[in-house]
C-alpha cells in the first residue's frame, strides 16, 4: 500500500491538516498547482469520502486557520 496520499485539493488539505494528518510535502512541479502530500494514515480513505459527500465537520476558525497557513506556505516559498 502507498505510503502517501497526494491531492491538488486546498480544501481538502485543510481539512486534512485539521484533522492532524501530517502534511510530508507541498509539491511544486506541477506548473501553476502545488500538489499536496500527507502521511497515508488511519481512516484517511474515509474522511476524503466524507470530505467528497460533504458529510465533514470541524471547527470552522481552525479550518481557516489552517486554509490561510497552507497559502502562505504556498505563496512564501514560491
Amino acid at each position: 500500500m502507498n505510503q502517501e496520499f497526494s491531492t491538488f485539493d486546498l480544501g481538502l488539505a485543510s481539512v486534512l491538516l485539521t484533522l492532524k494528518y501530517e502534511l510530508l510535502e507541498l509539491d511544486r512541479s506541477y506548473p501553476k498547482k502545488i500538489r499536496f502530500i500527507f502521511k497515508r494514515e488511519r481512516n484517511i480513505e474515509q474522511v476524503i469520502n466524507d470530505y467528497f459527500e460533504d458529510k465533514i465537520e470541524v471547527p470552522a476558525q481552525s479550518l481557516l486557520q489552517n486554509q490561510k497557513l497552507l497559502k502562505n506556505r504556498i505563496y512564501s516559498s514560491a
